[in-house]
């Protein structure tokens, strides 16, 4: 949509082709049905989190960066609101919103649009134009063009479309692909998590290091996260999943560490289980954690601790104490995997930023043909990056195509 309108805007006869049976189908589902469109952050600061590829980013993001997509909308009638952690929502809460006002500007810009037409081949015609296949209602046409932006989205989510075509459109121009992986994706565990499911802790941090050799991936401020039936979701895990998904796509193993208290140091820690101890010397180890731990951890504290749970606060030793300290400080749990695509905000990895224009996003390669969006090997954190990342490519591969 971005990229249509943009090319309209500058006197192209633009043609928009969805195969879906509306426009923006995901964009319906991001922000949990909100739409955290962008983030209102300073330019360093988008960069700073993306991902991969975050050079690529430069000239694009500054030429259409949050401020720009911000306004945009609210020009078009779409008022914005800024959140915690300049996440950028609609005001009225609805992601339709989003999805209808870029609407009206392809309306007001004279795109034609036609859904329900996948694509199914791109053809370029010698030194110039191209040829398009289409299927429509069961039919089969050719359509030609002058040019051709790909903005069709990665593997995630593959219920809204996102089903690997521009992948498949990529290749057939000789492109180079990075290996795919999903991304901001819950972790699955080899641990039994089934007594902590449905358990969400606040304030928490996370470590993760590789299995074999111990090197930090990953050390978290204190955040949120949710225990379920498979192993680990929320913010925090998403974002961890981010710099690893790559590793275990690659066979990696990955330890995962949860600081309960990230509060307090080892020490004072200790200090604390000594003060809580003291006045409960008859009180079951478990029982005697209460005003440390929610009741759901605590059995699986002192399991870890390899403690009978019927022991005795005065017949815990020192050694068992410390080793409490250790596990509420490090309860860890071994990366198995991810849940997949189907539950992954983006994809990693896609057609390579070496082939690309960063100004104009045309293919060095193929002239005319062109790439935006998560097609790229370009993903960010949590938090408006990546739909702004959308954002950014797509006005530049409708202002640079011609």
């Amino acid at each position: 949509m971005m990229a249509a309108y943009t090319a309209a805007l500058r006197g192209h006869s633009v043609l928009l082709l969805e195969k879906n049976e509306k426009l923006g189908k995901k964009i319906y589902i991001t922000g949990k049905g909100r739409c955290n469109l962008t983030n209102a952050c300073d330019f360093p600061v988008f960069i700073e989190n993306i991902v991969s590829n975050p050079r690529f980013m430069y000239s694009s993001g500054r030429a259409f960066g949050p401020g720009d997509m911000i306004s945009l909308l609210e020009e078009t009638g779409c008022p914005v609101v800024v959140e915690r952690g300049c996440r950028a929502f609609p005001a009225s809460g609805h992601a339709s919103d989003v999805t209808k006002a870029l609407e009206r500007r392809l309306k007001e810009a004279g795109v034609r649009i036609e859904l329900e037409t996948e694509v199914l081949r791109i053809l370029p015609l010698g030194p110039k134009g191209f040829s398009v296949t289409v299927l429509q209602k069961g039919n089969k046409r050719e359509l030609p063009a002058e040019s051709v932006i790909v903005c069709t989205g990665g593997l995630s989510y593959p219920s809204t479309g996102s089903t690997g075509d521009g992948y498949r459109f990529a290749k057939d121009a000789g492109l180079d692909i990075r290996p795919c992986s999903p991304a901001l994706v819950p972790l699955t565990v080899e641990e039994d998590c089934s007594c902590l499911q449905g358990v969400s802790l606040k304030n928490v941090s996370i470590h993760i290091s590789e299995a074999s050799g111990g090197k930090t991936v990953y050390e978290s401020e204190p955040g949120e996260l949710l225990f379920t039936h498979f192993g680990l979701s929320g913010p925090l895990i998403l974002t961890a999943s981010s710099l690893i998904t790559g590793g275990i796509s690659a066979g990696k193993r990955y330890l995962l560490h949860i600081d309960l208290k990230p509060g307090l140091t080892p020490e004072k820690l200790d200090d604390r289980l000594l003060r809580d101890f003291q006045d409960r010397q008859n009180m079951q180890v478990e029982n005697a954690l209460g005003k440390l731990l929610i009741a759901s951890l605590r059995p699986v504290i002192v399991q870890r601790a390899a403690i009978d749970p019927l022991k005795r606060v005065r017949d815990i030793t020192k050694k068992e104490r410390l080793r409490l300290a250790e596990i509420i400080k490090g309860l860890s749990f071994t990366i198995s995997g991810t849940r997949g695509y189907s539950e992954a905000v983006i994809t990693q990895g896609g057609v390579s930023t070496t082939e690309i224009d960063p100004k104009t996003m045309e293919c060095k390669r193929c002239p005319g043909l062109y790439f935006a969006g998560e097609v790229l090997d370009v993903d960010a954190f949590t938090g408006g990056f990546n739909l702004q990342i959308a954002w950014s490519t797509g006005h530049a591969a409708g202002a640079g195509c011609g």
